[in-house]
């Protein structure tokens, strides 16, 4: 078991861009990291709304939207990595189902605290009919990290972390997710110097 343990376990955390971060898919962005190991990581960025909202995206897939709560919700571009593909970030699918280790669609991810991550057309599905998940956010695309990359960047002073908050993913306006981000952690902006690190 000895390759059970990561110096670090960002699963369930933010990563929140320093401003000296330009990269054009990570500047300014808060990234849910969905899974992390020593093999690497995966996550989706939460404040990056594409051009597309779930109402187009369900036409664009031939199915009906009968949430209305969702239809007029932002499709964010998740990340650099199979930008073609969705991913569904919601709550578990049912009580207990994070103890389990199971969901009701066909692939999803569980991920400790309380969410998952489907990236199957089930749980689409669900929310055409009206069902599904109560709380989503959809992504195209992803964000992946090598073996000890996302650590290289952490060294390098690339990102800031703290654990996530299922409020700033859902509830918080897209415009504001950034800001609310760092305040878990006691910043302003104004706060970052872009050259933060930088000898």
């Amino acid at each position: 078991m000895s390759g059970d343990f990561a110096p670090t376990n960002l699963t369930n955390h933010f990563l929140i861009a320093m401003p000296g971060l330009q990269d054009e898919v990570f500047s300014r962005s808060v990234v849910f990291i969905c899974e992390h190991s020593e093999h690497g990581a995966l996550g989706l960025v939460i404040n990056k709304p594409s051009d597309m909202d779930m109402q187009g995206l369900f036409e664009k897939v031939d199915l009906p939207l009968r949430r209305e709560d969702l239809t007029r919700t932002p499709v964010f571009q998740g990340g650099p990595v199979q930008t073609e593909r969705g991913f569904v970030l919601h709550e578990h699918s049912f009580p207990g189902a994070e103890k389990l280790k199971d969901s009701i669609y066909a692939s999803s991810l569980a991920i400790p605290g309380g969410l998952e991550m489907t990236t199957s057309k089930d749980v689409l599905e669900a929310l055409s009919s009206g069902a599904g998940p109560r709380r989503v956010l959809v992504s195209l695309g992803y964000s992946a990290w090598g073996e000890g990359q996302l650590e290289s960047e952490l060294s390098d002073n690339s990102w800031l972390t703290v654990a996530a908050s299922t409020s700033i993913i859902f509830d918080t306006p897209v415009a504001q997710r950034y800001d609310k981000a760092l305040g878990l952690l006691g910043f302003e902006s104004w706060m970052l110097s872009p050259g933060a690190g930088r000898a």
